[in-house]
């Protein structure tokens, strides 16, 4: 697996100017301006957000005359769904889940002193 495109789209995701961003665009497209003027930023640090979130494709942009538009992708939406869905459990698969607790309910014991290797405390 590679996940080179995964941390991009995690690390997009971790200052709160952008996730800021992200939110705000939920409402619809949003000019550069009014992104601007909502989060009290310089021109120069809003396009480097916004170079980050379109280059993820988290985030559409467009111009209308001498204006830069941005809006959420619908592609980008779908991608992070489908990340977060390969780094977690469903609850469905959580019910048949292997945890510490369960292993010490049924009395399964550690599986690496099965091995014949030694636990990890």
């Amino acid at each position: 697996m590679d996940y080179k495109n995964d941390v991009r789209i995690i690390k997009a995701l971790t200052d709160e100017n952008r996730l800021a961003i992200l939110h705000m665009l939920q409402d619809g497209s949003k000019c550069a301006c009014v992104i601007l003027e909502e989060l009290h930023i310089t021109q120069p640090t809003l396009s480097h957000h916004m170079k980050i979130l379109c280059d993820t494709g988290l985030v559409d942009s467009c111009k209308c005359g001498k204006w830069m538009y941005y809006s959420l992708s619908l592609e980008g939406g779908r991608t992070l769904r489908a990340l977060v869905e390969r780094y977690t459990i469903s609850e469905e698969a959580y019910a048949d889940y292997k945890t510490c607790e369960s292993r010490r309910d049924n009395g399964a014991g550690n599986p690496c002193q099965d091995d014949g290797k030694e636990a990890v405390k």
